[in-house]
């Protein structure tokens, strides 16, 4: 790459710094991004870089192939159900151990040693994040639900502990465990726990990491730009179904409580979160808030 092209990019970025400086953005990693030892790499420089020019992200992390490799380990086999993990009590403990040890240090410590400062703790420190069970839907039995276990969604979220984490120029890395009325402990998705924190954090963008190009048609053809109106059509057209459910459940919530933009985008690909904030031409499927 010759001087002249990379000081053009830098002249490219420069209106995005200045749009999005003292902004919030929230996003959720996980995916290839998170077991690939490059692509690990690229995104804890990527969100220092974005701390460095103004930018005040939150990390909310998964852990799937983290949590199903020691499920295997200990002769357990994952189980999902609409793209939620069943959730046992015994499954309950190995997540915990996974996600708000193993993986969120694993994230704390790839920042800090790119140059940032980052801090880890799940929705259990502080009571940050209150949960209650979920129930979903029965597929084969009209009107009924299944109890999955020690699955929750979010009740509500206190902004307060991230708020000052930012303020004190640190980097929040949020494991998504929720505490329930009596202490217990929920595994919640990471893409709704990304999504309610961005609407109480009041974010400019919410960016959900995935293993796709991002939001697809049926022929493959990237999609882009979509409302939430035209999402709810593709969800009841059946293009979109299984893991990808989630996420747009979380885009949709986000988009339409305020969060101005909402991006699904591609971790595979070396410095994605970089090349949607701060490109033209931009990666991945944006969703409007309207």
């Amino acid at each position: 790459m010759t001087a002249a092209l990379k000081a053009q990019i830098l002249a490219e970025a420069l209106p995005y710094i200045r749009r999005f400086h003292g902004k919030t953005v929230v996003v959720k990693y996980g995916g290839n991004a998170m077991t690939d030892e490059r692509l690990k790499h690229s995104f804890a420089r990527d969100v220092v870089l974005l701390k460095l020019v103004g930018i005040n992200p939150v990390v909310v992390h998964g852990g799937g192939p983290q949590i199903d490799e020691l499920l295997r380990k200990v002769g357990k086999q994952g189980q999902f159900i609409q793209g939620m993990r069943v959730t046992d009590s015994e499954t309950m403990d190995l997540v915990e151990m996974v996600l708000g040890g193993l993986v969120n240090k694993e994230i704390v410590n790839l920042i800090n040693q790119a140059g940032g400062r980052a801090i880890g703790l799940s929705g259990k420190d502080g009571a940050f994040i209150r949960a209650r069970k979920l129930l979903v839907p029965d597929a084969e039995k009209q009107g009924g639900m299944l109890d999955i276990g020690q699955v929750g969604e979010v009740a509500s979220i206190d902004p307060e502990i991230v708020a000052l984490i930012e303020s004190r120029e640190f980097i929040p890395v949020v494991a998504p465990i929720g505490v329930g009325p009596a202490g217990e402990s929920y595994n919640i998705n990471a893409d709704l726990v990304a999504g309610k924190l961005a609407e109480v954090l009041k974010a400019e963008k919410l960016i959900l990491l995935t293993n796709t190009p991002g939001v697809l048609d049926r022929d493959g053809k990237l999609l882009t730009g979509l409302t939430p109106k035209r999402v709810d059509e593709l969800v009841a057209e059946g293009v979109l179904s299984g893991g990808m459910l989630p996420k747009i459940a979380a885009a949709l919530d986000a988009a339409r409580s305020g969060v101005r933009s909402v991006h699904v985008i591609d971790g595979r690909v070396e410095h994605a979160l970089l090349l949607e904030i701060f490109t033209d031409e931009g990666v991945g499927t944006l969703i409007r808030s309207k």
